[in-house]
């Protein structure tokens, strides 16, 4: 049964693709895709692009919250907890105004170039401050976000850059076609990189003391961690916006259910990212049909669930081991 596990889940992942291929307000089907070229183009043009993008996307933020969970050692982080999508937003934002007309790639570099600084800075106030609760540090990162997320909106009303700034933010899908979604492949590159690094970063995990005392070299490792998550948070911030709570929940479903192995969770992590985030859409693209709610909507209101469901559950565990 083990074995039959993740097969069985791949095949639950590409049911909800194919869904989200057949889903829309352009009437779609296996019978029009063979015979009307309209429908055709459109499928190709836009459902394609958008489905591949659902999937790209919530790779990349799974994988930044394993990543950020191990280097941090902290269940509750990922980049949207720690203000590494608000410092991505800051750095756009700052491009539009000086150089409008600078290219997708280079929008894609400033964005993860600031996502960086914004982590390492979020990195080091946990150094500066003696936490006594795991859940502080997330609150820690939210704080952060939210004095960035502040400055960044008095830029963009100061600019007149607010329809842009809110479109970032949207994390929606429906102006997702052809030719705008491509640099998310870069996610698959990440999680190759992840998976074949997998051992250093379980290894980091652990802490500082005890990955130097295993001979693991802390710091490159954090380094390639964290350039992993900005390029990740970057790319995605540019072409899809926010999507919230995708990479905390995700991994610590996993984890619970797997344990702490990052190599042998990650295809579970990336699959349960996948789904969640395409249930997630789905839901915004029929429950109001013709029109959408974005799918960070519906994302943020199951994360938030989920996330004071995992905080109350830690709470109560422990108060059950201290009685």
């Amino acid at each position: 049964m083990r074995r039959l596990a993740l097969p069985a889940a791949v095949l639950v992942t590409l049911a909800l693709v194919a869904a989200s291929l057949m889903t829309g307000g352009y009437d779609i089907d296996v019978n029009t895709l063979l015979h009307d070229p309209e429908a055709r183009r459109m499928f190709l043009v836009s459902r394609v692009p958008r489905t591949l993008a659902l999937v790209l996307a919530a790779a990349a933020m799974a994988v930044s919250g394993v990543i950020m969970q191990m280097l941090v050692q902290n269940r509750f982080v990922e980049p949207t907890t720690t203000g590494t999508s608000e410092w991505a937003a800051l750095g756009v934002l700052l491009l539009t105004l000086l150089a409008p007309g600078a290219p997708i790639l280079v929008k894609m570099a400033c964005a993860a170039v600031f996502a960086f600084a914004g982590t390492l800075l979020f990195l080091t106030l946990l150094n500066r401050i003696a936490l006594r609760s795991q859940v502080i540090v997330p609150i820690v990162g939210i704080m952060l976000g939210a004095v960035v997320g502040a400055v960044t909106l008095y830029i963009a009303s100061a600019t007149d850059l607010m329809q842009t700034l809110s479109a970032w933010r949207s994390g929606g899908f429906s102006s997702v076609v052809r030719g705008h979604y491509e640099p998310l492949w870069v996610v698959g590159v990440i999680v190759v990189v992840l998976y074949v690094a997998a051992d250093r970063f379980t290894i980091a995990g652990l802490g500082r003391s005890v990955a130097t005392s295993l001979g693991l070299h802390y710091k490159r490792v954090l380094f390639l961690g964290l350039a992993m998550v900005a390029l990740a948070t970057g790319v995605t911030s540019i072409v899809v916006g926010f999507l919230p709570f995708l990479g905390l929940v995700v991994p610590n479903l996993v984890s619970a259910v797997r344990g702490d192995d990052v190599r042998s969770n990650l295809p579970w992590t990336v699959l349960a990212a996948i789904v969640l985030l395409i249930v997630c859409d789905l839901v915004g693209r029929t429950v109001v049909a013709p029109l959408e709610i974005p799918a960070s909507v519906v994302l943020g209101a199951v994360g938030a669930v989920l996330f004071l469901t995992m905080t109350l559950r830690r709470r109560a565990l422990k108060g059950a081991v201290h009685a």
